[in-house]
């Protein structure tokens, strides 16, 4: 079994002072359940607090209101290397997000890319090894596919997701190992929900990662997937039993955070999560 290691992250987070679910933009949200704010505070800041005591830094970005979903940070941009693409959000309700997280991007030393193409930032775009694994099918179009590929100089694989509870694809994939590997070498295991994707995609992905992680729907349907991981340690859902063992015996350490509060607006722990790269 490889001895995992764990590298050093950087995170954008958001407190969810002003999170409720007002409206309903994914099958998750259900106006009439009542939301409890301070809960999803509570369970936002043991995330929060598991970050600092894994050695990560953490920079937050202030919430605003009448925008309950900033606290979904993922979907704010996408950062590689100091150059941050921002977002165009498919639905309206969140487009008062776009400017909010430019702007920090700016203030914080970033080289802002103004988007183009409707897609939804980190929420659609995972960085897999020197490889952008891209989704599409309901939140970000896929034009946006060729943008990210333009801007920042990779190889994108579009990835066609059908099951609309996994809207974006860090719902449906988890990369599980670093950008890069201690020795140099990059790095691309991953795991992920077969189930989420169609049949062609799937393909893809079983040429790619033969070895990856196959999770199943059960564990999928409590946004198991929806995880962060430093190459060692692995941010999960507490109902994702199977995953977690899954985990294991791959030689990662699962570290259960329950954020069932804020799973009622369709996210978790990755969707609370946007990571910056900085400049190499």
């Amino acid at each position: 079994m490889p001895d995992r290691i764990a590298q050093h992250r950087r995170y954008l987070m958001c407190r969810p002072e002003f999170f409720t679910v007002s409206y309903r933009i994914n099958p998750w949200m259900e106006p009439t359940h009542p939301t409890d704010t301070a809960k999803a505070v509570a369970q936002w800041q043991t995330l929060y607090d598991t970050y600092l005591a894994l050695g990560h830094e953490v920079e937050l970005i202030d919430p605003l209101p009448g925008l309950p979903d900033m606290v979904y940070t993922a979907n704010g941009g996408f950062i590689i290397d100091g150059r941050a693409l921002g977002v165009r959000f498919r639905v309206d309700e969140r487009r008062g997000e776009e400017q909010p997280f430019m702007d920090w991007f700016a203030a914080n030393g970033l080289e802002v890319i103004s988007p183009v193409d409707v897609q939804e930032g980190e929420g659609d775009f995972l960085l897999a090894g020197d490889t952008i694994l891209a989704g599409t099918g309901f939140r970000s179009a896929g034009d946006s596919h060729r943008e990210v590929a333009g801007v920042f100089g990779r190889e994108v694989v579009s990835l066609q997701l059908v099951d609309p509870r996994f809207y974006h694809l860090d719902t449906a994939i988890c990369v599980l190992d670093p950008v890069q590997g201690p020795t140099g070498v990059e790095a691309a295991n991953i795991a992920y929900l077969p189930s989420a994707f169609d049949e062609p995609s799937r393909r893809v992905l079983e040429q790619r990662y033969p070895d990856a992680i196959l999770v199943s729907d059960a564990d999928g349907a409590v946004f198991g997937l929806n995880a962060a991981s430093d190459g060692r340690h692995v941010l999960i859902s507490p109902r994702a039993t199977g995953f977690d063992a899954q985990l294991r015996e791959r030689g990662y350490t699962p570290v259960a955070v329950d954020l069932s509060e804020l799973l009622l607006g369709g996210g978790g722990i990755k969707c609370c999560t946007l990571e910056l790269r900085g400049k190499k």
